[in-house]
């Protein structure tokens, strides 16, 4: 056999290699759990899981809270869970969990994912946006927390109360999933996306900071005996920081952020072992 046959035929193996990869790679399949804060009914996380359901070589899971959960952060109930199956067309499976959305999360990836695990966790579409401070509040992040706790990567969606197009939010979701599938980030980190009312100037990918909640103010409006009731008003205030997701939502982006599970002041360790704290005698 001649030099240029052996050249020839080493090109076709590596033609055909090369072929055989991408369509292995291209046929893996994916398992998404979506959740949220707002409840398993939803109709932005119907929407959402729906739209997930119909891209190539996924299968999507629900599992998330029977009932409105907005603001419960990465709390859990600490109490024994009544789990439903729902149906939800689309849907391979759905569990409406009598819980936390942190327990709608660690319900679905321990037990419904016990025989099959989960690759990424979804989290939203949340009614109201998390961008800056008020991500610690949020449910929505909350679950996206609780799936990097337990080791699978997550992403939480959020989008403004009205003036939305879901459509849009979808359109973009179903745009970044199987990128993020494709290209994962690192370990234990949460991608937060917003999404803004109006026509989008574009994206933004900014660290989190600055809140739009103002200060809050307490009217008492009744009294009986020894209860006192008070009425809440919220003030909204706008960013001044051009580096933060606050200041790039309020003008009109959808943003991007990274979270991540450590809260640690870093900056902070050094000045208090220099308290040199001690236990007593």
């Amino acid at each position: 056999m001649t030099n240029f046959n052996l050249k020839n035929l080493l090109k076709l193996f590596i033609t055909a290699s090369c072929f055989l990869f991408a369509n292995l790679s291209t046929a893996q399949n994916f398992r998404i759990l979506v959740t949220n804060d707002d409840g398993i009914e939803s109709p932005l996380l119907i929407s959402l899981a729906q739209a997930l359901s119909k891209l190539s070589n996924i299968e999507v899971v629900v599992s998330a809270p029977s009932e409105n959960q907005s603001g419960s952060s990465h709390s859990s109930i600490g109490a024994p869970l009544a789990v439903r199956k729902v149906k939800i067309e689309g849907v391979t499976e759905a569990y409406s969990v009598s819980g936390r959305p942190a327990d709608a999360v660690r319900f679905g990836l321990k037990e419904v994912g016990k025989t099959q695990s989960f690759d990424l966790v979804v989290s939203g579409i949340n009614r109201g946006a998390n961008v800056g401070d008020i991500s610690h509040l949020s449910g929505t992040v909350g679950a996206a927390m609780e799936a990097v706790f337990q080791g699978v990567q997550a992403i939480a969606v959020s989008q403004e109360i009205t003036g939305v197009d879901t459509a849009d939010s979808i359109e973009f979701i179903t745009q970044l999933v199987p990128r993020y599938l494709a290209e994962p980030i690192q370990e234990g980190t949460v991608i937060s996306v917003n999404i803004p009312a109006g026509e989008h100037k574009g994206i933004a990918i900014r660290p989190m900071g600055d809140s739009y909640l103002g200060t809050q103010e307490y009217e008492l409006v009744s009294q009986s005996n020894n209860e006192q009731v008070y009425e809440r008003s919220i003030s909204l205030q706008i960013s001044e920081n051009e580096n933060t997701d606050t200041f790039a939502y309020q003008q009109g982006y959808i943003t991007v952020t990274p979270l991540k599970f450590d809260w640690t002041a870093y900056e902070s360790i050094q000045t208090i072992r220099d308290w040199n704290l001690k236990l007593g005698d």
